[in-house]
């Protein structure tokens, strides 16, 4: 695997700063104007949501094949060989960002099985079903933060690599062999860990995470429902983030499709909570993925970005198709 860096952190760190503030801004105007008031969010609304955040993350990769463009030509000194292809090489880096954003989108949706079952389980009102996932997707765009820069710099040996490669190849043999398991919050560890450390009630009060009730400070339904999707999270983010790094090294672009997946899943959550369970056979085609990265990490480094962007969007859609054409056998 190349380590070439294009967007060296010492010189690009102004563009994650500049990044940083526009995400911030973006959800300090989602939650304070457009979300400002609890209510359930509709299905129309999650479609403008999910198309705006869909969108804004394809026009972003437009505007960097542009910037390298124009930044490339700049840095011949840097870039290190003559005759250096700019226009193939700004091409590149948009299909890697693509294939990135396309990758997380589609892992994503094991999230959303993960959120209809606990705001079911917690009996979460559709009217603050929002304000969870808000702060849901705020630790999660920590957790990848830190996880993101814990692999740029591991993804430097070539022996993490590897161990990344077949962690990726197993955990997709995984989904097409072992029968999914139902979740059962009950039974989590999570929820022992909470009751260690904090009083739990079943009584809610308003979209408050936290209530008093004797002079004493309880956790609302909320906040335990929230801190099962922080973990959860951090679970989805182990296979997530080796699989984006099995397309590219490049942690600017590792980071930005990442974020923009994540920003857009609280509109896909609404936008599909109720026809999820139909796509029955994505696990299979995201196991089929995950092995196709992890295989292209460990060994197949020369697959050019063109054909795995089509193999993974042709496996994906594939799986979606057959999950709503094929007729499900009546158990």
């Amino acid at each position: 695997m190349n380590h070439f860096n294009l967007f060296p952190f010492s010189e690009y760190w102004w563009f994650y700063l500049v990044f940083i503030v526009f995400v911030l801004f973006m959800l300090a105007l989602d939650l304070g104007v457009f979300h400002r008031k609890d209510h359930p969010v509709g299905f129309r609304e999650a479609l403008g949501w999910s198309v705006a955040w869909v969108s804004l993350g394809v026009l972003f990769g437009v505007g960097l094949y542009y910037y390298c463009l124009w930044k490339f030509p700049q840095e011949g000194r840097l870039l290190g060989t003559a005759g250096f292809n700019v226009r193939a090489q700004a091409h590149e880096v948009f299909l890697k960002y693509l294939t990135g954003l396309i990758i997380e989108k589609s892992l994503s949706v094991d999230n959303i099985f993960v959120f209809v079952v606990l705001f079911h389980y917690f009996h979460i009102k559709p009217m603050y079903q929002h304000r969870v996932l808000f702060f849901g997707i705020m630790g999660a765009l920590v957790f990848r933060s830190i996880f993101i820069a814990m692999g740029s710099v591991l993804i430097r040996y070539n022996w993490v690599v590897i161990v990344f490669g077949i962690f990726l190849i197993y955990t997709g043999f995984k989904l097409l062999v072992v029968e999914e398991k139902p979740i059962e919050p009950e039974h989590n560890p999570i929820m022992k860990i909470l009751k260690k450390f904090f009083r739990v009630t079943h009584h809610m009060e308003g979209h408050n995470f936290f209530l008093r009730q004797s002079g004493k400070l309880y956790a609302t339904p909320l906040f335990v429902a929230l801190a099962f999707i922080e973990v959860s999270d951090i679970i989805f983010a182990i296979d997530s983030v080796p699989a984006i790094f099995a397309i590219t090294s490049e942690p600017l672009i590792v980071f930005t499709s990442n974020i923009f997946a994540i920003l857009g899943l609280r509109a896909m959550y609404f936008l599909l909570a109720g026809v999820v369970h139909k796509f029955r056979y994505l696990r299979y085609g995201l196991g089929i993925v995950l092995m196709f990265v992890g295989a292209k990490m460990t060994w197949f480094h020369d697959i050019p970005i063109l054909y795995s962007l089509g193999f993974i969007t042709l496996v994906i859609v594939g799986s979606i198709v057959a999950s709503l054409v094929i007729p499900q056998k009546s158990e």
